[in-house]
């Protein structure tokens, strides 16, 4: 199992458990990740799945694609450290993840 905490803007660290080859998306809907909404279901159409990698790990993670930057460019309050949190794949080498989460997605 992999750990990914999720810290939300204003609240306290969550804790979630997912599995490797889940996606950060999946772990924080399964979680009940209410920041993440993930209206388009993963499809990288949306940007509602938007989350702030923390800096600790933006190098453990590979860069996000050339449509992922594009659709980053549309979120609220995009940062260097932002993702689309259903274009990242969990591994093993994940274990300990942190998250921050946006204020808003729309």
């Amino acid at each position: 199992m992999i750990r990914v905490i999720f810290i939300p803007a204003e609240d306290q660290p969550i804790e979630v458990k997912a599995s490797p080859g889940d996606s950060l998306m999946a772990a924080a809907v399964n979680g009940g990740i209410a920041e993440i909404i993930a209206e388009c279901g993963g499809a990288c159409a949306c940007g509602t799945c938007h989350c702030y990698i923390d800096e600790s790990w933006i190098a453990k993670l590979p860069a996000p694609g050339a449509h992922e930057q594009d659709m980053i460019e549309c979120v609220i309050d995009p940062r260097t450290e932002s993702r689309l949190s259903c274009q990242v794949t969990l591994t093993e080498h994940h274990d300990g993840l942190i998250i921050h989460l946006p204020r808003a997605q729309h």
